[in-house]
């Protein structure tokens, strides 16, 4: 793979060019928090600026933050939607005469600036070492120049500042879980977690027998992937605790098993409120009436999904 990269970029630059997007995503989330705060029909702007705020601060300065300080930003951050004082307030949406005046207008281009994020999002990952965070990025500023060319005097650059901000605010405090659950896997390793897992497990995985480590393994990780609601985050957990001693350690392929793994964790993800940006985020931005249409709609998915990945690494272990 690395002879297709053609493009290659020192590690400085990489960082650099990573800080600076963090910075603009900081910047971005800052004036969501000042809108609402300034926003006097938003029942709770003080609570809600807080959080998008203190949310801001840590995205767009927290590499240069001390330790505690970003601590207890998070901490701040973390109240105002615990007590829900976390309101959407004033949104300009668009009506939908508006919108349907533009899909006459548009039709079905309006897919290729989304198409672009995706087509530069694989190609730099393909043919670069740039990060994948900036692949988006360029990904983004591509789309952004497609529809400022689509209609330039109505897409001007504040349009998109106020539905970043929109956007933001529809999704409120929920935008943060996917960052707070991939530390998370992190803390539960350090914590020793996947130890105790295998202690548990010890005493109902016959010791040599693969198969049942590997169903064990695959229904754990889905099971723990919907407590945590990132399987990446889950697999270190469970790959200590299960995965090494019950499957690994005899003679079990170690790209197949983790490839699998994953994909466990992945129909995990199906079935749970934690994966916010798959199952909760469109609820909200959809306007859906049942908050648990999306995971309903999905469980029969999963379910025969994870029992044929069970399938799959018992025969190519």
């Amino acid at each position: 793979m690395d002879a297709l990269k053609f493009i290659h970029v020192g590690d400085t630059f990489n960082t650099t060019l990573l800080e600076v997007v963090w910075i603009i995503v900081g910047l971005i989330t800052i004036y969501a928090g000042i809108k609402n705060l300034l926003d006097k029909e938003n029942p709770s702007r003080v609570g809600t600026a807080i959080f998008w705020c203190s949310f801001g601060i840590v995205c767009a300065f927290g590499t240069w933050l001390p330790a505690k300080v970003s601590g207890v930003l998070v901490i701040v951050m973390c109240m105002p939607p615990i007590f829900k004082k976390v309101k959407v307030g004033t949104t300009n949406a668009p009506t939908k005469e508006h919108m349907h005046a533009q899909y006459k207008k548009i039709g079905m281009k309006i897919f290729v600036p989304a198409f672009c994020v995706a087509v530069f999002s694989l190609a730099l990952a393909l043919f670069s070492n740039i990060s994948s965070m900036i692949s988006i990025t360029f990904g983004v500023i591509v789309a952004v120049i497609i529809l400022i060319a689509y209609d330039p005097k109505e897409n001007k650059p504040d349009v998109f500042l106020k539905d970043s901000e929109r956007f933001l605010s529809i999704m409120g405090p929920l935008c943060m879980l996917p960052q707070l659950l991939g530390c998370l896997g992190g803390v539960f390793t350090a914590a020793g977690v996947g130890d105790v897992i295998a202690g548990i497990v010890e005493n109902i995985v016959p010791k040599g027998n693969v198969n049942v480590g590997i169903i064990v393994f695959a229904i754990g990780m889905a099971l723990f992937t919907m407590i945590m609601g990132n399987a990446f985050a889950a697999i270190t957990v469970m790959t200590v605790g299960i995965g090494a001693p019950f499957v690994l350690a005899y003679g079990a392929d170690p790209v197949t098993v983790g490839m699998l793994a994953l994909t466990c964790g992945y129909c995990g993800t199906l079935l749970t409120p934690m994966a916010a940006n798959f199952n909760i985020v469109p609820v909200a931005i959809l306007n859906m009436k049942d908050r648990w249409g999306v995971i309903k709609n999905q469980v029969v998915v999963a379910v025969i999904m994870l029992a044929v990945q069970i399938g799959y690494m018992i025969l190519l272990k």
